[in-house]
């Protein structure tokens, strides 16, 4: 068996990375790298199926012996015919499905099944952020989960099915037909209604089945969006509003599940009526060809059992046909997320980009969030910032402080202009190199549900033990750290901090990530209100590292607080993505424009910008 399981890798990487949109493109991209098995599969499908349509010929067989053979003689007449039927049951089918089955659920099940998702979310998460932002993560995951089980089971059953029935029907019709070519009038008649049968509910059961994924994963998105704003939930009174709109989403989904078992429902009655009808006309012939003597018993015991075994796998074969249409609408479904092109690319040509210095120039740069709509964001906005020179930024919200951040990490491409570093222009390095370059630490702290290890060291993997601890020990985080201890029993920095870090307090988890940065060492630092969730007396301690932490590197920082910014080499006073002011404390203050009035109006450092701007 550990021969069959490692025939393929479940995290392979094909050598074009972008699933293309288009059902039997999209099945063929995944399918199509286990193309060998497949076809292993098929031969000996097609042997088992032919070794099951002899199980009636050798019925029959039996019964002619018996017809034509004395007592005490059969073994001696016919003792050859017999071995020759006992190696079909005994040696030839055990082996062809016992070999199907190896290929099968080693070879192809776990492997394919992990590949469609290894792959998928190995495209999904290089889309852009924007892509994240317009979904729910749930629904997300569940499309990319479901994709790797659906096209799994629809290929595999269509070989079991599918395939295996056409083998058997063919071999039936030959059979009959030797027997008596009357008998391929019910056949026929049969055949074709259950074609029509077939042809009507199957692609109802697809579309019924993709609307029924669709609304399955927003019911999930919507679900584990409650989970993972839990607090949120818990500190709002709702007055049932979180219920409700749950129970919306589950009861939509109700709905889509009984449009699609209506269509079981009539299926299943219809094709009771079919079955009936064949095995009764089929019997009816036989009896009566036998009854005018054109009939051998062993005919009629060949024909009878055709008929109820053609009964029996009709019922199966619709089981299985709409299980595969249901995958077809979950791949359908699934497709539509997983095979979306990246928006955010690398240029072709693109080399990592080199940071000996650390100079950041905003070169006439236009940005807004949405395209085709008046009035941007940023509005050709020029900048340059000096190596090694500390700048804060000062703007209420929506005056592009963030945006101007987001955009030199080219988590969004500029629409004009250019953002360049050390003259390299950021849209035509590698995006890795670039993020590698920047270091920051934001107000909207987020940590990895992964050791407090994992956590720090996420930005240079290759730091030690010893520099993971001094960084923790900078940011004055380290005494929480060895303290902590999960529902797991691991300590320290082998804790984990739980999904986005909800284990820690607001606090500290902004000094975990101040450690982190501090870890990373990036030429270019950005604190965007990195202390704003400090209390005063760690904040103040912090401050110190800080001012360590910007040593020789190029400095953006955003606060609301201005006593943290004020010892900038440059505040720049943004409003509505335009400069309206820049220079130092002194030189702002002495000047009485916005930034004094800004300065008067806070009370303790902290910026009431709303009311300034009134």
């Amino acid at each position: 068996m550990t021969y069959f399981d490692h025939l393929y890798s479940p995290t392979a990487l094909a050598e074009n990375r972008q699933p293309p949109m288009g059902l039997n493109a999209f099945l063929k991209y995944f399918i199509g790298q286990f193309r060998a098995a497949f076809a292993i599969r098929m031969v000996l499908v097609a042997i088992g199926s032919v070794a099951d349509a002899m199980m009636p010929i050798f019925v029959g067989l039996v019964v002619g012996m018996l017809a034509s053979t004395n007592p005490g003689e059969i073994f001696d007449v016919h003792g050859q015919t017999l071995l020759w039927m006992i190696a079909v049951v005994v040696v030839v089918r055990p082996l062809t499905f016992m070999l199907d089955t190896l290929i099968r659920n080693h070879a192809i099940v776990p492997n394919l099944v992990d590949l469609v998702r290894w792959q998928s979310h190995f495209h999904v998460i290089r889309q852009s952020w924007t892509f994240f932002q317009n979904d729910f993560a749930g629904r997300i995951a569940n499309k990319i989960i479901q994709a790797g089980e659906a096209i799994e089971i629809g290929v595999n059953l269509t070989i079991d099915a599918a395939w295996y029935a056409l083998i058997f029907v063919v071999v039936a019709v030959v059979v009959l037909a030797q027997l008596d070519i009357v008998l391929l009038v019910p056949i026929g008649l049969w055949l074709l209604a259950y074609a029509i049968l077939f042809t009507i509910t199957m692609p109802l059961i697809a579309r019924y089945s993709e609307e029924l994924s669709e609304s399955k994963s927003v019911m999930t998105g919507r679900i584990v969006d409650s989970y993972t704003n839990i607090q949120t939930l818990k500190t709002f009174s709702t007055g049932g509003h979180e219920d409700r709109y749950v129970a919306d989403s589950v009861n939509d989904h109700a709905v889509s599940f009984r449009k699609l078992m209506r269509v079981f429902t009539y299926m299943w009655s219809t094709l009771f009526l079919l079955n009936a009808a064949l095995v009764v006309s089929v019997t009816w012939l036989s009896l009566s060809a036998w009854n005018s003597g054109t009939l051998s018993a062993a005919a009629v015991a060949t024909a009878i059992p055709f008929a109820l075994q053609i009964m029996n796998m009709s019922g199966w074969i619709l089981e299985i046909g709409s299980s595969i249409f249901r995958q077809v609408g979950t791949v359908r479904d699934s497709m539509d997320t997983i095979a979306q092109p990246l928006t955010m690319l690398d240029a072709p040509d693109a080399r990592d980009m080199v940071v000996p210095r650390g100079e950041l120039v905003y070169d006439n740069v236009s940005f807004n969030y949405w395209r085709g709509k008046t009035g941007s964001v940023i509005d050709n906005f020029n900048l340059t910032i000096q190596p090694g020179e500390k700048i804060g930024l000062v703007g209420r919200s929506g005056s592009g402080k963030s945006t101007l951040v987001n955009l030199a990490l080219r988590m969004f491409d500029v629409q004009d202009g250019a953002i360049r570093i050390d003259g390299q222009d950021v849209r035509h390095v590698t995006q890795e190199s670039v993020r590698a370059a920047i270091g920051l630490v934001s107000q909207d702290t987020s940590l990895l549900h992964r050791s407090v290890r994992e956590n720090l060291k996420y930005g240079r993997q290759s730091a030690s033990d010893e520099e993971m601890i001094r960084a923790a020990e900078q940011a004055k985080v380290h005494d929480v750290i060895m303290g902590l201890v999960d529902p797991k029993g691991r300590t320290g920095y082998d804790a984990h901090v739980g999904e986005r870090g909800v284990k820690l307090s607001g606090g500290q988890r902004q000094r975990v990530a101040i450690a982190r940065v501090l870890l990373k060492n990036a030429p270019i630092l950005v604190l965007d209100e990195a202390t704003s969730a400090l209390d005063s007396e760690v904040e103040a301690a912090i401050q110190e590292q800080l001012t360590t932490l910007m040593q020789g590197k190029t400095v953006i920082a955003i606060a609301h607080r201005l006593s943290t910014i004020a010892s900038m080499d440059r505040l720049v006073i943004l409003e509505a993505g335009q400069i309206v002011e820049a220079g130092t404390h002194a030189q702002l203050l002495a000047s009485g424009g916005h930034y004094a009035q800004l300065w008067e109006r806070q009370s303790g450092g902290f910026l009431d910008l709303e009311t300034a701007a009134q």
